[in-house]
């Protein structure tokens, strides 16, 4: 047992299983599958290393029972039994890990398109899902009703003949399942308008297809969130009467496709919301997990001793770290989830979901598998919960920096130290999220490094981020920052200009240029008054709330800041030649956002439009073919993306070049574009390193590498 953490040390039976701890990696959908669902290389390496990391039972997400129930292009099937043995890939590689294997059966049903799935969604009722795309399903017939049960069952044979542990059935966020449970989408008169006819159904085919080795569970919401919905009350009755006997756990989210904010939680909300929903069905006799925003080892903690759950499901929070689990029964720091949901926001587009903090999210079947620690750990296990994998099983083999061909697969693993004599030192302008990443990553490697910044303070954007209502998280990041460099002995200089007399001061293999960009002013009559300011240096000045203010630009800057200052009180007049909101960013980063701006009646909102003339107290805004002088009282902030900072260093030459990250070069604009330019630079030192000589051509990142380097305008998402 853990001593930090006693009671997620702790082990766990669900039914005929065991688990080694109190930690679950949630379902989370990924795009790491085939066009067809079959399981890829990229998958299994994935649900591998969060085994590793730590966690006693990993979900692969929720898989399709039936091909018309697919909902995304790269979702895993569960549908046939030619995904047998992809399956049983992920069981071998999990179990080889040292923890169990989950599969949370799924049919989309209102929520599936025919554009992904190939089929016209088939549902309890034609009741469209305008979420998803707005496709009117058909109603099944009672007969097909049947089969769509029948198809649970299969899909669960398929499971249990692969060696999957646990089986889930996915009742939750508003697929088939809890549409059935739903009045807000069965209308029917049948058989099937009891709510907890399709459900019965599902557990009993499971259940008898699964076996006795398997644990069965349900995975719920505790309410839909919106009007018209499954309230807390009327969930809890409902599964107070469902076949609890045939099921091993609860597992309780929140939330459906129209309010989806309740299963995927923004970063505003507080951690471990849901767990008060969850206590309650602990009464119904059976072990209860719950999810929501648990992102910290204390609120994990807290849940689990105060009896609110036997269990945590965690998703974002792995994804960011697959190390969290065994870092927070050793009571060690670890890499914070920012619930930036730039992971959920690219699932549409099909590729494989990225992570804003974690680069190598996704990319770990670029780097050699490491020795498999099988479910049975070693002895001292017992103690912690988990095995703690020595550094010989970590990504990166002995042999050398040459094995491992993808420095973003490598970024959070095992620190990789070039062999041969200690590093050089290096040399870092600026402490934003570029520069600070770096520093670490070299850190990592045994380099001395030294950070210069001109601003009393670290963090760059990022520490202005964090005053904004919507990023809270941002603030931990700064924090597991602070924490990474002080352990790793990163000295840190704040107000130190990197002046041509302070450079010849530092002697340095290689020179680091992190120095950010500043804001972009358009070229219009009265841009230089005294009142007229980019978002980024207003929230550097610290100013007060101002009583009335007028936002020049609809990104997610500008919306951002207008969000904040409107929950303040402020009369906001925002104006963007955007046709939407904050377009430059996914439906989820403004979920909540976006609707507060629209519905506050102190927020004035002038999309298609611009700005052609600024005075003190007016402005002089075009929408189409209209200009008309509008008032403008207090401060006016620009918020048109940036442009690098002029380039320093012309004149010097360190061994190792001179490198150009973040908004200072080409690859900024994102929290996620500064994350893996500073892996991609420390990578590419190392391999040079290694060898003993300068970089080469095959050692330059993707990056700018230029001294005085530069790039176009730029503006863009940050998470």
């Amino acid at each position: 047992m853990s001593e930090g953490r006693p009671a997620l040390g702790r082990p766990l039976a669900l039914g005929p299983v065991r688990l080694r701890n109190r930690f679950v990696a949630a379902p989370m959908e990924r795009n790491y599958c085939e066009l067809d669902g079959t399981v890829t290389d990229r998958y299994t390496a994935y649900l591998a290393r969060r085994a590793r990391g730590g966690a006693a039972l990993v979900f692969a997400e929720a898989a399709y029972v039936r091909a018309d129930g697919k909902g995304r292009l790269r979702q895993l099937g569960a549908d046939t039994d030619a995904r047998v043995p992809g399956l049983a890939r992920l069981a071998a590689a999990v179990h080889d890990g040292g923890a169990l294997l989950g599969v949370e059966l799924n049919h989309g049903g209102r929520t599936a398109q025919s554009a992904v799935s190939g089929f016209q969604p088939v549902a309890p009722s034609p009741v469209p899902c305008l979420p998803a795309g707005g496709e009117p399903p058909r109603e099944a017939p009672a007969a097909e009703v049947y089969e769509l049960a029948a198809a649970y069952g299969e899909a669960a044979r398929r499971c249990r003949e692969a060696g999957v542990d646990v089986i889930s059935i996915h009742g939750a966020h508003g697929y088939l399942v809890h549409q059935f449970l739903s009045p807000a989408f069965n209308l029917r008169t049948d058989e099937f308008a009891d709510p907890l006819r399709f459900l019965g159904l599902v557990v009993e085919a499971v259940r008898e297809q699964a076996g006795p080795g398997v644990a069965v569970g349900l995975r719920l919401s505790a309410h839909e969130g919106f009007e018209g919905g499954l309230t807390a009350e009327r969930t809890f009755e409902l599964v107070s009467r469902a076949r609890l006997g045939l099921l091993d756990f609860l597992d309780v989210s929140a939330g459906s496709y129209e309010a989806g904010q309740w299963s995927i939680q923004p970063a505003e909300w507080e951690p471990g919301l849901l767990a008060p929903y969850a206590g309650r069905y602990r009464a119904l006799g059976l072990p209860v997990g719950v999810a929501g925003r648990i992102n910290t080892a204390e609120s994990a903690e807290a849940i689990v001793a105060g009896g609110l759950a036997d269990f945590v499901s965690l998703a974002r929070a792995l994804h960011a770290d697959p190390d969290f689990p065994r870092h927070a029964l050793a009571g060690r720091g670890y890499r914070p989830c920012i619930a930036c949901n730039y992971c959920i926001d690219r699932l549409g587009s099909g590729e494989p979901i990225p992570c804003t903090v974690n680069p190598g999210a996704g990319r770990e079947h670029l780097i050699p598998a490491p020795a498999p620690a099988g479910r049975g750990a070693v002895p001292d296990a017992a103690r912690a919960g988990v095995p703690d994998v020595p550094a010989k099983h970590g990504a990166v083999p002995d042999a050398g920096l040459s094995a491992v061909p993808d420095a973003l697969a490598r970024h959070g693993a095992v620190p990789v130290t070039p062999a041969g004599p200690g590093p050089g030192p290096v040399l870092v302008i600026g402490a934003g999220p570029a520069g600070l990443e770096v520093a670490r990553l070299l850190a990592e490697q045994g380099r001395r490094v030294q950070v210069l910044e001109r601003e009393e303070h670290v963090g760059g954007l990022v520490a202005l981020a964090g005053r904004l209502r919507a990023y809270p998280e941002h603030r931990r990041l700064l924090r597991w920052w602070a924490a990474e460099l002080d352990r790793l002995g990163v000295s840190v200089r704040t107000g130190t200009t990197a002046t041509r007399e302070e450079l010849a001061r530092h002697e340095a293999d290689a020179i680091v240029l992190a120095t950010g960009g500043t804001g972009r002013l358009p070229d219009v009559p009265g841009v230089r008054l005294p009142h007229v300011l980019d978002v980024r240096d207003w929230l550097a000045l610290g100013h007060d709330v101002p009583s009335s203010c007028v936002v020049w630009g609809a990104d997610r800057e500008g919306v951002a800041v207008a969000d904040h200052l409107a929950a303040e009180g402020a009369e906001v007049l925002l104006i963007g030649p955007q046709p939407s909101l904050a377009p430059d960013v996914g439906r989820r980063a403004k979920i909540l956002m976006v609707p507060r701006l629209m519905e506050n009646p102190k927020v004035r909102i002038l999309l298609e439009s611009t700005v052609s003339a600024i005075e003190p107290d007016r402005l002089l805004v075009r929408s189409g073919g209209h200009a008309e002088w509008l008032p403008a009282p207090g401060p006016l902030l620009v918020s048109h993306g940036v442009v690098p900072r002029p380039g320093l260093l012309a004149d010097r030459r360190p061994r190792l070049g001179v490198h150009v990250i973040g908004d200072a070069g080409d690859n900024g604009g994102s929290l996620h574009r500064c994350f893996a330019a500073a892996a991609e630079v420390a990578d590419a030192l190392a391999r040079a390193h290694a060898r003993g000589q300068a970089l080469t051509q095959d050692d330059t990142p993707r990056g700018d590498l230029r001294p005085g380097g530069s790039s176009p305008e730029r503006g863009g998402p940050r998470s």
